[in-house]
């Protein structure tokens, strides 16, 4: 009976002729890449059992678990079984195939330990940078001219928008971000973390969608000032970054003993961009978020609305809770009225409840 626990191990075709070896072979690459079973467990969304079971040749893999296994892990098609009349080895002789494997079986673990840890890890980061960009009891950033004393209206803020070509110093392909991107073929790393993404962790909603990048102003200033960028110019800094600093953890577990600047030389992409808030460095896409408030009759206490980001669904600041609503300050379509049209704070808002109060489906963004 196949796991239940994962439906990939619950459907799909009977197992292949007794003589199969695709356990062989699948026990025999994670030896090789010096992994451990619960670890490709965890990368196939089954048990430490199952897999040990699989190995040892009791339990028989259909195609698509077959397929799942090729792709999760890089192990050749034909070497479990997948094209008929080929000569299958337990371990390929292409050391390439074998470091594209181990490259991307890393990535995918630290991107799922990210997920797991953000919040540790967003403390860890607040410690890099000066006291007076901390927000006290946050684990957040801020320019002390982003913090107004008192509640601003919306409405006083006066937006500016500005549609011609703004460029960056650093786009996520440099040098410095190598570690985050893993093997797309031998010598040659996906380009864009976001393009990682796409291939080996994709999430439910995963689209490349014209946002609004800030340019300058401040909320106390009374002027925003912003340009036009697409939703992946975010996620390939901010992303990276924290999928940087899960690495050196996972590497270097001693580090989380000793926070703050003792970080810095294992973030060479983070030490790259700087200052955070330089908008001319790096394409800052602010996201709306908007705490909402529901009261009730007295004596019950006001409350209000929080929401778990699930990774399988979200790309960036998955595992984490947010309030509701909480979204990309963007245009609702790809069309090019709509940048006039919903370049506007409140415009957002009342979009984002639609969505995520009332069952609206997602705009095309």
């Amino acid at each position: 009976m196949a796991d239940a626990r994962e439906p990939w191990l619950s459907h799909g075709e009977s197992a292949t002729a007794p003589t199969d070896d695709a356990g062989a072979v699948l026990r025999a690459w994670r030896e090789r890449n010096r992994q451990t079973q619960a670890a490709v467990a965890a990368l196939l969304k089954t048990s430490q059992q199952h897999l040990s079971q699989i190995e040892k040749g009791l339990r028989p893999l259909s195609i698509d678990q077959r397929r799942t296994i090729a792709a999760e892990l890089g192990i050749s098609p034909e070497e479990l079984g997948l094209s008929g009349g080929q000569t299958r080895h337990v371990v390929s002789s292409d050391h390439a195939s074998s470091e594209i494997a181990a490259s991307r079986l890393t990535w995918r673990a630290q991107r799922r330990w990210l997920n797991s840890h953000r919040s540790e890890l967003a403390r860890l980061a607040v410690d890099l940078y000066p006291a007076e960009q901390r927000i006290p009891r946050a684990p957040l950033l801020a320019r002390p001219d982003w913090l107004p004393p008192s509640p601003i209206e919306l409405r006083s803020l006066c937006l500016s928008l500005d549609e011609s070509e703004h460029g960056t110093v650093v786009d996520g392909s440099e040098p410095e971000s190598a570690r985050v991107r893993p093997l797309r073929v031998a010598d040659s790393r996906f380009e864009h973390y976001t393009s990682a993404i796409k291939y080996l962790d994709p999430p439910q909603l995963f689209e490349s969608r014209p946002s609004y990048r800030l340019l300058g102003g401040s909320p106390t200033a009374g002027h925003m000032a912003f340009g036009l960028a697409a939703y992946f110019d975010k996620l390939d800094i901010s992303e990276a970054v924290g999928h940087e600093i899960a690495a050196a953890c996972m590497d270097d577990p001693a580090v989380l003993a000793r926070p703050g600047r003792g970080l810095r030389p294992l973030l060479p992409f983070r030490e790259l961009i700087g200052d955070p808030f330089d908008p001319l460095r790096r394409a800052i896409v602010p996201a709306i978020t908007t705490l909402t408030i529901r009261l009730r009759r007295y004596p019950a206490e006001p409350s209000f609305l929080l929401h778990w980001r699930d990774p399988s669904r979200v790309a960036t600041a998955g595992g984490v809770y947010d309030v509701v609503p909480a979204g990309e300050f963007q245009p609702s379509s790809v069309a090019l009225w709509d940048r006039r049209n919903d370049f506007d704070l409140w415009r957002n808002i009342v979009r984002e409840y639609s969505e995520e109060l009332l069952g609206e489906p997602e705009h095309d963004g």
